[in-house]
């Protein structure tokens, strides 16, 4: 049995101070849920988000890294600085981060590389655009992105991990894959580990789906058998929405 996995996106907002004031309401609301809590903030958040979830269920994440320790590369963040305080949680290769930041495949299986070298755990982000599934091209696009992404990981370096699929055209728009669509793309994804990692590997992986789940579609998404957690955006900056989300059986 895979533990379902919901984990927040803060994306660029919120700051120190509108972070303590989201997390202390967001401790108590998921205080009794049985499966994993993240919240990933931006950078400048991660030190107050870890002081004030200390002692609870909630992990902290962060929304990218670097591959390199250290280095001349002005305005990143690497693995070692985010574990010393405590991060255990990192987004690679979110289709935002590939959109507008020319993340490419390399450097998206670069930095889950070194994510998983430093015992942090990478959630790799993959998905099709609106145009590549108009043009029937979801399961290629996603294989591509999926084979790269572990390229010269281990298997049980894979088994660790999380992957979240995340339907480019489903991120802030306010549609969603129906829950059949994400189930099975998602179904791809893991049938594409089970090729190369084999059946234990596929089944021990979790696989996200990244597109928009929110309080009214989590149980829907959730009851499917291949979806295992949510990559949450909007709704993670609302302590009550993503708690909803969080707490999907307990509706």
């Amino acid at each position: 049995m895979r533990k379902p996995i919901i984990a927040g996106n803060w994306k660029m907002n919120m700051t120190p101070t509108e972070a303590v004031y989201l997390i202390d309401e967001l401790k108590k609301l998921v205080a009794d849920a049985d499966i994993d809590v993240v919240i990933c903030p931006p950078f400048v958040d991660l030190a107050v988000a870890k002081k004030l979830t200390e002692g609870t269920n909630i992990k902290v994440g962060a929304q990218n890294v670097h591959w390199a320790q250290n280095g001349a590369f002005t305005g990143e963040i690497s693995v070692a600085m985010l574990k010393e305080i405590g991060v255990e949680y990192a987004i690679v290769g979110h289709s935002e981060r590939r959109q507008y930041f020319g993340e490419t495949d390399e450097t998206v299986n670069l930095r889950a590389k070194a994510v998983l070298a430093a015992g942090v755990v990478p959630i790799i982000c993959v998905g099709e655009t609106l145009a590549q599934r108009e043009a029937n091209a979801t399961e290629l696009v996603v294989k591509t992105q999926t084979i790269a992404a572990l390229n010269g990981i281990s298997a049980d370096g894979v088994a660790k991990l999380v992957i979240a699929y995340e339907p480019v055209w489903a991120i802030g728009t306010g549609r969603t894959a129906t829950s059949e669509q994400a189930n099975e793309t998602i179904a791809v994804i893991r049938n594409i580990v089970k090729a190369i990692y084999g059946k234990a590997v596929s089944d021990a992986v979790r696989i996200q789906y990244g597109g928009s789940m929110n309080p009214k579609n989590a149980a829907e998404l959730m009851s499917m058998p291949e979806i295992d957690g949510g990559l949450i955006g909007g709704a993670s900056l609302r302590a009550a929405d993503f708690a909803a989300v969080v707490n999907y059986d307990k509706r």
